[in-house]
């Protein structure tokens, strides 16, 4: 008989649907899938010519993960003096971690609305209450986050400030600073999620809401977007008391996450070539971005609505008199795929109008061809 939380976990959309966006005739903008031709092929060559001459990567290595590429993060990541990092395996595992870690049965965690529905997932795991906060065109409402801690004492705030999953918004500066002083005054902490802060095509840099804050927090990230997912590298930072407690959690886990693909990642980023990839991910994921906008505005016109992000790998679009349940499902059998609204909420009445659109995995060409399927469904989905 499996376990009580584990029959109220619900399923994920996306991993529901995975078979179905593997068919070859179909077009995918559901998953959060970087452009596999832009994975930096001749560095992962030669950096796996130089795992296969490197015994002690395929030995078991320490929990903390491998001192160098940690020492890489340190330094190319502004993780602070005084806090360590922990690898993962995908930054997943870190929210996992800090769930099992710091959540018992009903505390409660503050969640952006919509959120990433793999954290939802987690914090429902964990038997969390779930108390969310929504998003707006500023990131979130500063007052309504102070009333929230105030009210409910989260032990937790999870936020994705950086070109948000689903959403695409960005925190500004002045967001940032304000909920740094917001939590500076709280015991909750703030899991900051950045796994696309790198992916910023219109060149103002922010710093994280992390750093701004005093006390301790957490910071995730991975090298999933800009290296290759395939590798399940990713990481925490933190200060040194919850990275022992983390680490011990880990140690009961999984031992530590994979040694050759840890000493992989850094053997690649080791390479002077690696410096021009990510200016190029960056040209090529924007010029995606634009392709879809483009082909949005000129097939649907006043039929939907959605605010252009300047980063990350998602458009969230409102549909007019839609319910994206069933334009998803006529999508799919238009030979289109993308995820309702829906899916990114506990409370499954809100976004019944919108939904997430990954513009970075598809060719130019299938973007159009995609937008001209969704137009078929959409006209056939009509509330």
């Amino acid at each position: 008989m499996i376990s009580t939380r584990a029959q109220r976990l619900k399923p994920s959309y996306i991993r529901e649907i995975l078979q179905a966006t593997q068919q070859p005739e179909m077009i995918s903008f559901a998953g959060g899938l970087p452009d596999a031709s832009l994975f930096p092929m001749t560095q992962l060559g030669l950096a796996t010519t130089q795992l296969a001459d490197d015994r002690a990567a395929f030995q078991y290595g320490v929990s903390a993960g491998l001192e160098p590429l940690r020492d890489w993060i340190k330094q190319h990541h502004h993780c602070g003096k005084n806090n360590d990092v922990l690898i993962t395996t995908g930054s997943q595992q870190a929210l996992d971690l800090i769930a099992r870690t710091y959540l018992n049965p009903g505390d409660t965690v503050l969640v952006e609305s919509p959120s990433y529905l793999g954290a939802l997932q987690v914090f429902q795991l964990a038997e969390a209450q779930i108390i969310l906060i929504p998003q707006t065109d500023s990131g979130i409402d500063t007052a309504l986050l102070a009333k929230l801690i105030d009210e409910h004492q989260p032990k937790l705030f999870y936020a994705v400030p950086d070109f948000h999953n689903p959403t695409g918004n960005r925190w500004p500066a002045e967001t940032r600073q304000q909920v740094a002083r917001i939590l500076s005054h709280s015991h909750t902490r703030l899991i900051e999620d950045a796994p696309y802060a790198e992916l910023n095509y219109d060149g103002e840099l922010l710093p994280s809401v992390t750093s701004l804050c005093s006390g301790p927090h957490f910071f995730l990230s991975s090298f999933s977007k800009t290296v290759t997912p395939g590798v399940r590298i990713g990481y925490v930072v933190c200060d040194p008391e919850s990275h022992k407690a983390l680490l011990r959690v880990k140690q009961a886990t999984d031992l530590h996450s994979s040694l050759p693909m840890q000493q992989l990642v850094l053997n690649t980023l080791s390479q002077t070539t690696i410096s021009q990839h990510l200016p190029a991910i960056r040209a090529a994921y924007a010029n995606k971005r634009d392709r879809l906008v483009n082909a949005l505005q000129d097939t649907f016109g006043d039929k939907v609505r959605f605010t252009v992000p300047s980063g990350g790998m998602f458009l969230w679009v409102v549909f007019h008199h839609c319910d994206t349940e069933i334009l998803a499902k006529r999508g799919l059998e238009e030979g289109v795929a993308i995820v309702p609204g829906k899916a990114f909420c506990p409370n499954a009445e809100q976004f019944s109008d919108a939904a997430r659109l990954n513009f970075t995995h598809a060719t130019a060409e299938q973007i159009t061809a995609g937008v001209a399927r969704l137009y078929r469904a959409y006209q056939a989905s009509r509330i």
